[in-house]
């Protein structure tokens, strides 16, 4: 969808978020995670059979959303020539599954659970810093909510961003990435409701073709984004060298446990 065909209200619900993608740009350029010094045994290889890490997928099932027509990089030659430049990645939208129309009031969000992947865990809010980037969360384990934006189940794209790694090991979101379509991810609200979102595409993009308005813009329906750090991690610069985007639709919700009934086409707007 292009700009132009956005809905009026639409269109001035995603100014906001608009003039803001040059600062959220910086998030995919200096990535969340903290860089890995060394090459810890987690990072550097396979996980051994055991870990919690799911086997790789095969390429039809492959949930990474990168494949070679999405600008995956090229192996070296075997003289050791350097691969030609990958292409700019081809960013289908995401195909929606939710409910039309349907939407929450806004309310902070406070929980966030993936049962696919085992996450179960609160949420901080995230803002700006005097210097206009975007905050990061503190807790490795504890993902934030960009709150200058939608809360989850408003219309409009909510955003959630999580670590991938610490120097520690992994972090929170460090198994987002095996995420697939249809998987369930849920969140709580401050005022009791929960919002039932389903995955709808899950894509590694490189720092460079970072897809902002995919990721930020208010697309006239209920969507939550999570993103983290992917992609190779490069020891020189300190940096993973992409970000894994899980985008999702609100496919149904709970409301609140003083109301006792249902959600109804009411509440769309």
């Amino acid at each position: 969808m292009t700009w132009a065909n956005f809905p009026a209200s639409s269109r001035r619900e995603s100014a906001r978020w608009w003039v803001l993608s040059t600062v959220l740009l910086l998030i995919a350029v200096g990535c969340l995670a903290i860089g890995l010094r060394g090459s810890p045994e987690w990072l550097a290889g396979p996980p051994a059979a055991g870990d919690r890490v799911p086997a790789p997928r095969t390429p039809d099932g492959d949930s990474s959303g990168l494949t070679a027509a999405e600008g995956s990089a090229s192996a070296p030659a075997p003289d050791g020539t350097p691969p030609p430049p990958a292409a700019a990645p081809i960013d289908p939208a995401p195909a929606r599954s939710g409910r039309v129309g349907l939407h929450l009031s806004r309310s902070t969000p406070v929980g966030l659970r993936i049962p696919a992947i085992d996450v179960d865990v609160s949420l901080s809010s995230l803002g700006l810093n005097p210097d206009r980037t975007v905050e990061v969360p503190t807790n490795f384990e504890e993902p934030g909510w960009f709150r200058l934006g939608p809360s989850p189940g408003e219309r409009g794209s909510a955003v959630i961003l999580g670590h991938v790694d610490s120097n520690e090991g992994p972090a929170v979101f460090y198994l987002m990435k095996y995420l697939e379509r249809g998987d369930e991810i849920e969140v709580t609200l401050a005022d009791g409701a929960v919002a039932h979102f389903g995955v709808t595409k899950v894509a590694t993009y490189p720092n460079e073709h970072f897809p902002a308005q995919r990721v930020y813009a208010s697309h006239g329906y209920s969507a939550l984004q999570l993103v983290t750090c992917g992609g190779e991690f490069d020891i020189p610069t300190d940096s993973y060298q992409a970000n894994v985007v899980v985008f999702t639709s609100l496919e149904s919700a709970t409301p609140p446990p003083a109301t006792g009934s249902p959600l109804e086409d009411s509440r769309l707007g």
